[in-house]
């Protein structure tokens, strides 16, 4: 089912067509704003939309002259506006983008920068010294580092744009003129994992077109909003995000970091965000506290009677009711988009309690990404939504309970994953994509999500983390004899896990190496070095608990580990 409901959109073949088509249409709207804090001293800074196309083709135009045309430019650095500029400028040029994760390790770094084939990459300045080091080491095809503020031994971004205009005056239209290759890999974006074993996902710009213009005819983003940029835009729910709203007119602003989100939600107003349950449920958090800190929570249950009773009545007051509330986040807020992990339906529903909007999609790396939404029309507690207006969804090899494996077509499927034949041909057979992923449809077309693909452990926040990466490495360590990464349910958060290990000792090499230590005391030794493991990977990926047993892990007769049975294990003890 998809939704007989809709917005009216245009649909573009390429993301150049988008970005020209708005700054045409909201020419003098504010794309951007650039917060400049310089001692006790803060300034805004505006860019419109016409300013934007001015600035991604100054940009281009440089990064053609410089020999990149055609080429791989790696980005990496937090949510900005000269991230956003790099990226485009890529992008409407046809140079293929290769957006990294600030937070990788040096060793994961420098392998995606392998991997891809980068030989540009543009850069924070915050991350100067890993990136100084990338350089030295010279192990990368890395030609050129160019950084997004200005600094010593480096070029900057501003300085290419100033380059790029006098080239642009000079009559040099070959970036302008350039044919785009919609179907073609324009961004090669890696997922989590290993560097051996990470896949780097092929994308087109009719795959994140397509995408775009199915959420514009499904959710309610107007071109006098102002979103907040939460998501980092390396991962593919921000980047696809950040066009759709340069698609809508919409203005972006830049949080200050989560410290700061009421701050930030009130100084600019915000009226949309997108984000991931982790950070929904934050917030909402944070009101709840805030009304029981004032003794207010027996007042807004009875508000919430009220205003229910007012509902079935077709009388929607909440908005008046909660105004306090509502002022609590900056007096604007009024959409709340999440995705990337299961939300929690009690946050959702108080943001909608309270007369703000909420939607939730799902949807993967491979599909550009979202594939499955809800809106103001579609709606039902605990599932995703139904399929977007350009995707097929079907659920294959049901159970008993017609749960089943999710496969999606549609032109927002990827082209495949790098230089990895084998895999590709495993998830995509026939134009369909299987996505891992178990869940049925109900009677109404709604897609519910039962469970990720077997291993894969989702966090909280979005991130996913794949076991084997880190059992690969704990079983390297010479007192191991085997182990099993999983998420242990939290205590504290019922809906997120804490990442743990089950190891199983050698008992052989404790009794040669380690001769009359205790059980406990080998424990601290493991642990020690599972600390120093922790630092090789980012924070999301440290394991932080662990069992030890010298008893064998429950296996098949092939000797795989039956991870289930072994999760009963665990929790049943």
């Amino acid at each position: 089912m998809e939704s007989k409901k809709r917005f009216e959109a245009k649909e573009f073949k390429d993301i150049r067509e988008i970005i020209r088509e708005s700054a045409n249409k909201y020419s003098d709207n504010i794309a951007f704003v650039i917060k400049h804090q310089e001692k006790n001293k803060i300034t805004y800074e505006n860019i419109t939309y016409k300013r934007l196309l001015e600035d991604i083709n100054k940009l281009g135009t440089s990064l053609y002259k410089m020999g990149f045309k055609g080429k791989r430019i790696a980005i990496i650095g937090r949510n900005r506006y000269e991230w956003v500029l790099s990226h485009m400028s890529n992008l409407l040029g046809g140079i293929i983008s290769v957006p990294l994760d600030k937070d990788l390790q040096y060793e994961e770094l420098e392998n995606s920068l392998i991997r891809s084939g980068a030989e540009c990459i543009i850069f924070d300045e915050k991350l100067t010294e890993r990136i100084q080091e990338i350089k030295e080491n010279g192990r990368t095809q890395l030609k050129e580092y160019i950084c997004m503020s200005e600094i010593d031994e480096f070029k900057s971004v501003k300085e290419l744009i100033s380059q790029g205009d006098k080239l642009l005056k000079e009559g040099n239209k070959e970036y302008l003129n350039v044919e785009i290759a919609e179907n073609e890999m324009n961004i090669l974006l890696f997922t989590s994992g290993t560097t051996s074993k990470s896949k780097a996902v092929m994308l087109s710009q009719r795959n994140i077109a397509s995408n775009v213009y199915a959420l514009q005819c499904l959710e309610d983003i107007r071109a006098t909003d102002t979103n907040i940029a939460f998501l980092p835009f390396h991962h593919i729910f921000g980047s696809t995000c950040m066009v759709l709203m340069l698609a809508q007119g919409v203005k972006t602003v830049f949080p200050d970091g989560l410290r700061y989100i009421k701050q930030n939600l009130n100084e600019y107003k915000v009226t949309i965000f997108v984000g991931v349950p982790v950070l929904t449920e934050a917030i909402h958090k944070t009101i709840m506290k805030e009304i029981e800190k004032q003794g207010k929570t027996r007042l807004i249950r009875i508000a919430l009677k009220i205003s229910n009773l007012l509902m079935k009545l077709h009388i929607d007051i909440r908005r008046k009711l909660f105004k306090q509330v509502i002022d609590a986040l900056g007096g604007q807020l009024r959409f709340v988009i999440t995705g990337g992990a299961p939300a929690d339906p009690i946050s959702l529903k108080g943001f909608n309690d309270f007369g703000i909007k909420t939607a939730q999609g799902y949807g993967l790396t491979e599909t550009a990404p979202v594939i499955c939404a809800e809106n103001e029309w579609n709606k039902k507690n605990g599932s995703v939504g139904v399929p977007m207006l350009n995707d097929t969804i079907e659920i294959v090899n049901k159970d008993e309970n017609d749960i089943g494996e999710i496969r999606v077509k549609g032109p927002n499927v990827m082209l495949g994953y790098y230089e990895m034949p084998k895999e590709t041909s495993e998830v995509l057979k026939d134009g369909w994509f299987y996505t891992g992923d178990l869940g049925y449809f109900d009677k109404d077309g709604f897609l519910f999500i039962t469970g990720r693909n077997k291993n894969m452990i989702v966090l909280k926040n979005g991130k996913k983390v794949f076991p084997e990466e880190l059992e690969t490495l704990i079983n390297r360590l010479e007192l191991v004899e085997e182990s099993m990464v999983f998420g242990l349910p939290d205590e504290k958060d019922k809906n997120d896990v804490k990442l743990s290990v089950k190891i199983v000792y050698n008992k052989e090499t404790a009794k040669e190496k380690y001769e009359g230590k205790t059980e406990q005391e080998l424990y601290s030794i493991i642990w020690d070095q599972i600390k120093e493991i922790n630092k090789t990977f980012p924070r999301y990926k440290h394991i932080q608990h662990m069992i030890l047993t010298s008893e064998e892990l429950i296996k098949t007769t092939t000797k795989k580990v039956k991870r289930q049975e072994e999760m009963k294990l665990i929790l049943n003890k």
